[in-house]
């Protein structure tokens, strides 16, 4: 064949793969920059100032947004948890249950309250229960009321969590133990829980984490002043002042938590997945 009938080749890019990925970075990198150059641009920061920078307004807030919203918001918080975090091991059992009528009542309750809105949680418990109770009422009052309703929300998650966790743990464990002389009950207490806790930590602080900020619908069951967490001290003091930054310093009063506990969460689910590899 002569040279002329030669088949051409194909002319190669200039640019390897990696150079590709290294100027698509780059444009994306550019074009986030130009929108932020372009929101610092166009925004009106004097009435963003005025709105939510008024820093008399922020020393008004001081020490009470702490020492009293701050302070029942962790504490509606951890109150939640834990009883969300004893039913849902309550809940998390019966549905690993032999028993049919127990596993049937687990996934009742885990669909209903997964699929309800947290609010409706809230108003249940704030109106419902006393109409349907006459007479009676939660103990603990306001922060009573608002364990229990966190707790229900928060419970079918972490029965779901749970249950995943123990099912996790290697079934040789459970015939060790009873090859050893252990009960099944023996053994769920003293061995498989144990190791499940371990595998569903991380999944359980985030679950902390989400019901840190529900706890903001505690406003609907009606609070005294001594009472109020952090989006309802801050709706009052705007509402006073007709000025956001109440609302703002709130904000940021929730962040002062959340990521904290957003770090832990993300360690320690850095250090789960070093010890399965």
């Amino acid at each position: 064949m002569s040279g002329g009938d030669a088949q051409v080749q194909p002319r190669r890019s200039g640019l390897t793969r990696r150079q590709k990925r290294t100027l698509s970075r780059g444009a994306q990198y550019v074009l986030f920059v130009a929108a932020v150059i372009a929101f610092a641009a166009t925004a009106d920061w004097g009435r963003l100032k005025n709105q939510f920078a008024q820093w008399d307004l922020v020393r008004q807030m001081f020490p009470d947004v702490i020492t009293l919203a701050l302070k029942n918001t962790v504490l509606y918080t951890m109150s939640g948890f834990v009883v969300g975090l004893v039913l849902g091991m309550v809940i998390a059992l019966m549905r690993l249950s032999p028993v049919g009528p127990y596993r049937w009542v687990a996934g009742i309750y885990i669909e209903i309250f997964r699929g309800l809105p947290a609010l409706l949680i809230f108003v249940f418990v704030g109106v419902a229960v006393p109409l349907a109770f006459p007479g009676t009422e939660i103990p603990g009052g306001t922060y009573g009321k608002v364990a229990l309703a966190l707790g229900l929300v928060s419970a079918a998650y972490m029965a779901e969590t749970i249950r995943a966790g123990i099912q996790a743990v290697p079934k040789g464990q459970m015939e060790a133990a009873r090859s050893l002389g252990f009960s099944h009950a023996r053994a769920m207490v003293s061995i498989i829980i144990p190791q499940a806790f371990r595998i569903v930590i991380p999944p359980l602080t985030n679950e902390l984490v989400l019901l840190f900020k529900d706890s903001s619908l505690v406003l609907f069951l009606g609070v005294t002043l001594e009472e109020r967490e952090l989006t309802k001290f801050g709706r009052d003091l705007a509402s006073q002042t007709a000025n956001s930054t109440p609302i703002l310093v709130a904000g940021l009063c929730y962040l002062l938590v959340t990521i904290p506990l957003g770090f832990v969460v993300r360690r320690l689910e850095a250090k789960a997945g070093e010890a399965t590899k």
